[in-house]
């Protein structure tokens, strides 16, 4: 897939361009903004973490002890904190992220045994099919280049086992706010995983409005929650055919 208005860089060109977002984006996130004290954020990953437990269930991975995860795009390690949280052991989760000083930051949070790799995802030198559920949380949305977010998905398939899944978590409209970012629809997410059994659930209470309805009380957020186009993430698991 091309996209006129962004031509395909190589992948270092865009690796380095992604490395400049998030530097941008450190630069002018204002403080607190994603502090897991605030009320909008906290209703937000309790809204989150139920829809993760769902999804265990539906899937029918449980238990967890003996299922293994890779997370691409780990960041600073909070949401294998989270599947650490929900049963995964540590020896079977590895986390990987494209920027060192996050890494170390995971590093440190994160017990011994979960290995943190450091480096370009699509480039993982893991084998093949090695993970039960190979995990991505806002990170296509700072790909801006549809060529580097093909070869990503392809590379994230080919680490998935048959029968695993491809867990996926990010937001489906752009950010008038930040150029830095690009939603990514439903019939995208079909096209990067084709063989794919995609099932989703739309969450996550529009962040700016959300700001708002806590700072009068948190309960506010699940009555505005409660209108699915105010909903701006996707979480969606993906099937991998096979035993």
């Amino acid at each position: 897939m091309s996209d006129p208005l962004n031509p395909p860089k190589s992948a270092a060109e865009e690796l380095t361009a992604v490395a400049k977002r998030y530097d941008r984006r450190k630069s002018s996130v204002a403080a607190g903004l994603y502090d897991p004290l605030n009320a909008a954020v906290a209703m937000a990953q309790q809204e989150r973490e139920r829809a993760l437990i769902a999804w265990v269930h539906a899937s029918g991975l449980a238990p967890l002890r003996d299922r293994t995860l890779l997370e691409i795009g780990c960041g600073s390690g909070g949401n294998l904190l989270q599947m650490l949280a929900l049963g995964f052991r540590p020896a079977n989760l590895v986390g990987n992220e494209l920027l060192e000083e996050r890494c170390a930051q995971a590093r440190e949070r994160l017990p011994a045994a979960t290995r943190v790799l450091a480096g370009d995802a699509s480039s993982l030198d893991l084998g093949s099919e090695r993970f039960d559920v190979v995990f991505q949380s806002t990170v296509f949305t700072s790909l801006l280049d549809p060529e580097f977010q093909d070869r990503l998905a392809r590379r994230i398939w080919t680490l998935t086992k048959p029968g695993g899944q491809v867990l996926w978590h990010d937001f489906t409209y752009d950010n008038p706010r930040n150029p830095d970012v690009r939603g990514v629809p439903l019939a995208r997410i079909r096209a990067l995983f084709p063989e794919g059994r995609v099932e989703s659930r739309r969450l996550t209470l529009a962040p700016p409005i959300a700001r708002l309805v806590t700072r009068i009380h948190p309960s506010l957020y699940g009555w505005a929650n409660r209108l699915p186009f105010l909903r701006t993430h996707l979480l969606c698991w993906i099937r991998k055919p096979g035993a």
